[in-house]
């Protein structure tokens, strides 16, 4: 009965649910240091505190945050910029990848790289961004939504799981109909 072990089960299954707990928490991280950048370390500056509110959802430990926060407000805090890359998927879907990183360079080639690898192209900024209107930082797909099915809805799903596991990228939204939202 080798390999049966109960420790053994939940070692596994507490290693993949620290790595995603982990891939989230270094998300906030980053976003809530770059808000606090922006507003000097002020709490009550709405951005930071969205961003902080958001984190708190999430679970993040409030040792963490302050660390970002810290962060945000050090003179060797790097220069993180916010970036949207735009795409077309499978069956016409619009897609807006929303990434925060400390190189646009880098990200850049990454993404397309993680697109190349699903047969998607990065598209001429403003190409795909028409399909969507901009509340607060979100983007809401304008009317009406693309429906997507079968072969289509298997390769998006993959392309939007690789985009995710992305360590720059925040959030991706799409205006196919079930993913209009779909990452956090």
């Amino acid at each position: 009965m080798s390999g049966h072990s109960k420790w053994s089960q939940i070692k596994r299954q507490k290693s993949v649910t620290d790595a995603a707990k982990s891939r989230i928490f270094s998300r906030f991280a980053r976003l809530i240091s770059l808000e606090s950048k922006k507003a000097n370390g002020l709490l009550s500056v709405p951005g930071l505190s969205v961003a902080i509110a958001r984190a708190k959802a999430a679970n993040m430990p409030k040792d963490n945050i302050e660390r970002a926060v810290a962060k945000g407000i050090s003179k060797d805090s790097g220069n993180l910029e916010q970036v949207i890359y735009e795409a077309y998927g499978p069956g016409g879907v619009a897609i807006l990848i929303d990434a925060l990183t400390d190189n646009k360079n880098r990200t850049t080639q990454e993404v397309k790289h993680l697109l190349s690898l699903k047969e998607v192209a990065l598209a001429a900024p403003g190409a795909a961004s028409w399909a969507f209107t901009k509340k607060a930082d979100v983007y809401i797909p304008n009317e009406p939504l693309m429906e997507i099915a079968g072969a289509d809805e298997e390769h998006l799903s993959a392309i939007l799981e690789s985009l995710d596991e992305h360590d720059d990228v925040q959030r991706v939204f799409t205006n196919a109909k079930g993913y209009e939202n779909t990452s956090d």
